[in-house]
Protein backbone atom coordinates (compact mmCIF):
# COMPACT_ATOMS: atom_id res chain seq x y z
CA UNK A 1 0.00 0.00 0.00
CA UNK A 2 1.29 3.42 -0.96
CA UNK A 3 1.31 5.92 1.88
CA UNK A 4 0.47 9.51 0.96
CA UNK A 5 3.35 11.82 1.85
CA UNK A 6 0.82 14.37 3.11
CA UNK A 7 -0.88 11.88 5.42
CA UNK A 8 -4.63 11.36 5.62
CA UNK A 9 -6.87 13.39 3.33
CA UNK A 10 -10.02 14.94 4.80
CA UNK A 11 -12.71 15.72 2.22
CA UNK A 12 -15.58 18.06 3.05
CA UNK A 13 -18.40 19.32 0.82
CA UNK A 14 -21.44 21.62 0.90
CA UNK A 15 -23.43 23.88 -1.45
CA UNK A 16 -21.44 22.96 -4.53
CA UNK A 17 -18.07 23.49 -2.84
CA UNK A 18 -15.62 20.69 -2.08
CA UNK A 19 -12.31 20.89 -0.22
CA UNK A 20 -9.55 18.48 0.70
CA UNK A 21 -7.44 19.15 3.80
CA UNK A 22 -4.27 17.19 4.51
CA UNK A 23 -3.06 15.74 7.80
CA UNK A 24 0.46 17.04 7.22
CA UNK A 25 0.55 20.80 7.70
CA UNK A 26 -3.26 21.08 8.01
CA UNK A 27 -2.99 22.29 4.43
CA UNK A 28 -5.75 23.17 1.98
CA UNK A 29 -4.94 20.59 -0.66
CA UNK A 30 -7.78 21.47 -3.02
CA UNK A 31 -10.86 23.65 -3.29
CA UNK A 32 -13.45 23.47 -6.07
CA UNK A 33 -16.92 24.77 -6.88
CA UNK A 34 -19.28 22.76 -9.07
CA UNK A 35 -16.26 20.73 -10.16
CA UNK A 36 -14.15 23.74 -11.17
CA UNK A 37 -10.82 24.13 -9.33
CA UNK A 38 -10.60 27.39 -7.41
CA UNK A 39 -7.10 26.63 -6.14
CA UNK A 40 -4.13 25.51 -8.22
CA UNK A 41 -4.45 21.76 -8.87
CA UNK A 42 -1.56 19.58 -7.76
CA UNK A 43 -1.00 16.01 -6.58
CA UNK A 44 -2.43 16.16 -3.08
CA UNK A 45 -0.62 13.03 -1.90
CA UNK A 46 2.78 14.65 -2.56
CA UNK A 47 4.45 17.59 -0.79
CA UNK A 48 2.72 20.74 -2.05
CA UNK A 49 4.64 22.70 -4.70
CA UNK A 50 5.61 26.18 -3.60
CA UNK A 51 4.09 25.56 -0.15
CA UNK A 52 0.63 25.48 -1.78
CA UNK A 53 -2.14 25.65 0.81
CA UNK A 54 0.06 25.31 3.88
CA UNK A 55 -0.50 26.93 7.27
CA UNK A 56 2.23 29.30 8.46
CA UNK A 57 2.49 29.34 12.26
CA UNK A 58 3.86 30.78 14.51
CA UNK A 59 5.15 33.21 11.89
CA UNK A 60 4.59 33.72 8.15
CA UNK A 61 7.18 34.35 5.47
CA UNK A 62 10.87 34.86 6.27
CA UNK A 63 13.12 35.77 9.19
CA UNK A 64 16.55 36.97 8.07
CA UNK A 65 19.32 34.66 9.28
CA UNK A 66 16.73 33.03 11.55
CA UNK A 67 17.66 35.53 14.27
CA UNK A 68 15.44 37.65 16.46
CA UNK A 69 15.29 39.07 19.98
CA UNK A 70 12.29 38.71 22.27
CA UNK A 71 12.08 40.12 25.79
CA UNK A 72 15.81 40.77 25.71
CA UNK A 73 16.72 37.20 24.73
CA UNK A 74 18.56 36.56 21.46
CA UNK A 75 17.25 33.52 19.60
CA UNK A 76 18.38 31.44 16.64
CA UNK A 77 15.94 29.44 14.51
CA UNK A 78 16.88 26.68 12.09
CA UNK A 79 17.59 27.98 8.59
CA UNK A 80 14.82 26.27 6.64
CA UNK A 81 15.59 28.32 3.53
CA UNK A 82 19.36 27.70 3.55
CA UNK A 83 20.07 29.08 0.08
CA UNK A 84 18.92 32.51 1.31
CA UNK A 85 20.00 32.02 4.93
CA UNK A 86 16.46 32.50 6.23
CA UNK A 87 14.00 30.75 8.50
CA UNK A 88 10.80 30.49 6.49
CA UNK A 89 7.08 29.80 6.92
CA UNK A 90 6.94 28.86 10.59
CA UNK A 91 7.31 25.50 12.31
CA UNK A 92 4.20 23.44 11.51
CA UNK A 93 3.92 22.89 7.77
CA UNK A 94 5.54 19.43 7.83
CA UNK A 95 3.98 18.22 11.09
CA UNK A 96 0.98 15.86 11.36
CA UNK A 97 -2.17 17.47 12.76
CA UNK A 98 -4.89 15.54 14.57
CA UNK A 99 -8.59 15.68 13.76
CA UNK A 100 -10.36 17.43 16.63
CA UNK A 101 -13.80 17.64 15.03
CA UNK A 102 -15.30 16.67 11.68
CA UNK A 103 -18.62 16.76 9.84
CA UNK A 104 -19.66 16.46 6.21
CA UNK A 105 -19.06 20.19 5.69
CA UNK A 106 -16.23 21.00 8.10
CA UNK A 107 -13.06 19.72 9.72
CA UNK A 108 -10.96 21.08 12.57
CA UNK A 109 -7.37 19.99 13.05
CA UNK A 110 -5.26 20.57 16.16
CA UNK A 111 -1.58 20.49 17.06
CA UNK A 112 0.40 21.06 20.25
CA UNK A 113 3.60 22.87 19.31
CA UNK A 114 6.26 22.08 21.88
CA UNK A 115 9.23 24.29 22.83
CA UNK A 116 12.25 23.97 20.56
CA UNK A 117 15.46 25.70 19.57
CA UNK A 118 14.73 29.31 18.72
CA UNK A 119 11.11 29.12 19.85
CA UNK A 120 10.93 27.99 23.51
CA UNK A 121 7.15 28.23 23.81
CA UNK A 122 4.20 25.86 24.19
CA UNK A 123 1.27 26.63 21.89
CA UNK A 124 -2.02 24.84 21.27
CA UNK A 125 -2.91 25.45 17.63
CA UNK A 126 -6.08 24.74 15.69
CA UNK A 127 -7.23 25.28 12.11
CA UNK A 128 -10.82 24.79 10.99
CA UNK A 129 -12.14 24.62 7.43
CA UNK A 130 -15.89 24.98 6.89
CA UNK A 131 -17.96 25.07 3.70
CA UNK A 132 -21.34 26.69 3.17
CA UNK A 133 -23.30 28.88 0.75
CA UNK A 134 -20.61 31.55 1.10
CA UNK A 135 -17.80 29.18 0.20
CA UNK A 136 -14.85 28.33 2.43
CA UNK A 137 -14.21 29.85 5.85
CA UNK A 138 -10.89 29.20 7.58
CA UNK A 139 -10.35 29.97 11.26
CA UNK A 140 -6.94 29.71 12.91
CA UNK A 141 -6.33 29.91 16.65
CA UNK A 142 -3.22 29.87 18.79
CA UNK A 143 -3.41 29.54 22.57
CA UNK A 144 -0.36 30.06 24.75
CA UNK A 145 -0.31 26.97 26.97
CA UNK A 146 3.05 27.86 28.48
CA UNK A 147 4.21 30.02 31.37
CA UNK A 148 5.90 32.84 29.45
CA UNK A 149 4.79 35.31 26.73
CA UNK A 150 5.35 34.17 23.15
CA UNK A 151 5.78 36.07 19.87
CA UNK A 152 3.20 35.00 17.34
CA UNK A 153 2.02 35.60 13.82
CA UNK A 154 0.13 33.58 11.24
CA UNK A 155 -0.20 33.21 7.51
CA UNK A 156 -1.70 30.83 4.95
CA UNK A 157 -0.45 30.06 1.45
CA UNK A 158 -3.35 29.32 -0.95
CA UNK A 159 -2.81 29.61 -4.70
CA UNK A 160 -5.87 30.72 -6.66
CA UNK A 161 -6.04 29.39 -10.20
CA UNK A 162 -4.45 31.72 -12.76
CA UNK A 163 -4.39 31.85 -16.56
CA UNK A 164 -2.62 34.24 -18.98
CA UNK A 165 -5.86 36.27 -19.03
CA UNK A 166 -6.35 36.48 -15.25
CA UNK A 167 -7.44 39.82 -13.80
CA UNK A 168 -6.64 40.99 -10.27
CA UNK A 169 -8.22 43.49 -7.90
CA UNK A 170 -6.06 44.13 -4.83
CA UNK A 171 -7.15 46.90 -2.41
CA UNK A 172 -3.65 47.65 -1.08
CA UNK A 173 -2.06 51.10 -0.96
CA UNK A 174 1.54 50.13 -0.11
CA UNK A 175 3.96 47.60 -1.56
CA UNK A 176 7.13 46.33 0.09
CA UNK A 177 10.45 46.32 -1.74
CA UNK A 178 12.59 43.32 -0.78
CA UNK A 179 16.17 42.25 -1.39
CA UNK A 180 17.20 39.07 -3.19
CA UNK A 181 16.63 37.08 0.00
CA UNK A 182 13.01 38.25 0.27
CA UNK A 183 13.75 40.54 3.22
CA UNK A 184 12.05 43.97 3.18
CA UNK A 185 14.27 46.98 2.57
CA UNK A 186 11.74 49.76 1.78
CA UNK A 187 8.06 50.48 1.32
CA UNK A 188 6.38 52.53 -1.37
CA UNK A 189 2.91 53.77 -2.31
CA UNK A 190 1.43 51.78 -5.18
CA UNK A 191 -0.01 54.93 -6.77
CA UNK A 192 -0.16 54.48 -10.52
CA UNK A 193 2.78 52.07 -10.61
CA UNK A 194 3.17 48.43 -11.63
CA UNK A 195 2.00 47.24 -8.20
CA UNK A 196 -1.23 49.24 -8.28
CA UNK A 197 -4.09 46.76 -8.66
CA UNK A 198 -6.66 48.76 -6.72
CA UNK A 199 -8.64 48.97 -9.93
CA UNK A 200 -9.22 45.57 -11.48
CA UNK A 201 -6.79 44.86 -14.34
CA UNK A 202 -4.91 42.02 -15.98
CA UNK A 203 -1.96 40.50 -14.17
CA UNK A 204 -0.29 40.19 -17.56
CA UNK A 205 3.43 39.45 -17.35
CA UNK A 206 3.84 41.03 -13.89
CA UNK A 207 6.17 39.03 -11.66
CA UNK A 208 5.11 39.24 -8.05
CA UNK A 209 6.69 37.93 -4.89
CA UNK A 210 5.61 40.98 -3.00
CA UNK A 211 4.11 41.94 0.34
CA UNK A 212 1.36 44.55 0.49
CA UNK A 213 -0.22 46.55 3.29
CA UNK A 214 -2.38 49.64 3.67
CA UNK A 215 -5.35 47.39 3.01
CA UNK A 216 -8.73 48.96 2.26
CA UNK A 217 -11.58 47.23 4.04
CA UNK A 218 -15.24 47.14 3.15
CA UNK A 219 -17.98 48.32 5.51
CA UNK A 220 -18.10 44.85 7.11
CA UNK A 221 -14.43 45.09 8.11
CA UNK A 222 -13.22 42.56 5.55
CA UNK A 223 -10.54 43.06 2.93
CA UNK A 224 -11.35 41.39 -0.39
CA UNK A 225 -8.95 40.34 -3.14
CA UNK A 226 -10.50 39.28 -6.44
CA UNK A 227 -8.79 36.97 -8.91
CA UNK A 228 -11.15 36.68 -11.89
CA UNK A 229 -14.44 35.57 -10.29
CA UNK A 230 -12.83 34.12 -7.16
CA UNK A 231 -12.66 36.23 -4.02
CA UNK A 232 -10.32 35.78 -1.06
CA UNK A 233 -11.47 37.71 2.00
CA UNK A 234 -9.70 38.29 5.28
CA UNK A 235 -10.93 39.53 8.62
CA UNK A 236 -9.58 41.90 11.26
CA UNK A 237 -6.00 41.24 12.27
CA UNK A 238 -4.95 40.36 8.73
CA UNK A 239 -2.89 43.47 8.02
CA UNK A 240 -0.69 42.09 5.25
CA UNK A 241 -0.98 40.14 2.01
CA UNK A 242 1.82 38.45 0.10
CA UNK A 243 1.22 37.85 -3.61
CA UNK A 244 3.34 35.41 -5.61
CA UNK A 245 2.93 34.62 -9.30
CA UNK A 246 4.88 31.37 -9.02
CA UNK A 247 7.64 32.23 -11.48
CA UNK A 248 10.21 30.12 -9.61
CA UNK A 249 8.07 26.97 -9.47
CA UNK A 250 8.69 24.00 -11.74
CA UNK A 251 7.37 24.21 -15.30
CA UNK A 252 4.34 22.11 -14.30
CA UNK A 253 3.11 24.77 -11.87
CA UNK A 254 4.81 27.97 -13.04
CA UNK A 255 2.25 30.81 -13.21
CA UNK A 256 -0.62 28.30 -12.94
CA UNK A 257 -1.64 29.78 -9.61
CA UNK A 258 -1.50 33.17 -7.92
CA UNK A 259 -0.63 32.85 -4.24
CA UNK A 260 -2.70 35.30 -2.19
CA UNK A 261 -1.38 34.89 1.34
CA UNK A 262 -3.23 36.48 4.26
CA UNK A 263 -0.75 37.37 7.01
CA UNK A 264 -0.98 39.03 10.41
CA UNK A 265 2.54 40.45 10.17
CA UNK A 266 5.08 41.23 7.42
CA UNK A 267 8.17 39.35 6.28
CA UNK A 268 10.98 39.49 8.88
CA UNK A 269 8.49 40.53 11.57
CA UNK A 270 10.13 38.63 14.42
CA UNK A 271 13.34 40.58 13.74
CA UNK A 272 11.66 43.99 13.42
CA UNK A 273 8.79 43.48 15.84
CA UNK A 274 6.26 44.96 13.41
CA UNK A 275 2.73 43.67 14.01
CA UNK A 276 4.00 40.70 16.04
CA UNK A 277 1.38 39.54 18.54
CA UNK A 278 2.60 39.22 22.10
CA UNK A 279 0.69 36.15 23.24
CA UNK A 280 0.50 36.13 27.03
CA UNK A 281 0.14 32.87 28.99
CA UNK A 282 -3.46 31.68 28.70
CA UNK A 283 -4.25 34.09 25.87
CA UNK A 284 -5.61 33.06 22.45
CA UNK A 285 -5.25 34.77 19.07
CA UNK A 286 -7.83 33.97 16.39
CA UNK A 287 -7.94 34.97 12.71
CA UNK A 288 -10.35 34.24 9.87
CA UNK A 289 -10.20 34.29 6.10
CA UNK A 290 -11.98 32.52 3.27
CA UNK A 291 -12.57 31.95 -0.42
CA UNK A 292 -15.79 32.25 -2.39
CA UNK A 293 -17.01 32.53 -5.96
CA UNK A 294 -18.22 36.09 -6.29
CA UNK A 295 -20.71 37.13 -8.94
CA UNK A 296 -19.81 40.74 -8.10
CA UNK A 297 -16.26 40.09 -9.30
CA UNK A 298 -17.31 39.11 -12.82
Amino acid sequence: MTIALTGDQHTIAADGYQAVVTEVGAALGALSHDGRPLTMPHVIEEPPPGAAGVVLMPWPNRIADGRYTFDGEDRQLSLTEPTSHNAIHGLVRTLPWQVADKSAASVRLALRLFPQAGYPHLLDLSVSYALGPGGLTVELSAANAGATPAPYGFGCHPYLTMTPATELELPAGTWIESDKRGIPVARHPVDGGPYDFRTRRAVGDAKLDTAFTGLRRDADGLVRVRVDDVELWAGPGVKWLQLFTGDTLSATYRRKGLAVEPMSCPPNAFATGEDVIRLEPGATATHRWGITVSAAAV
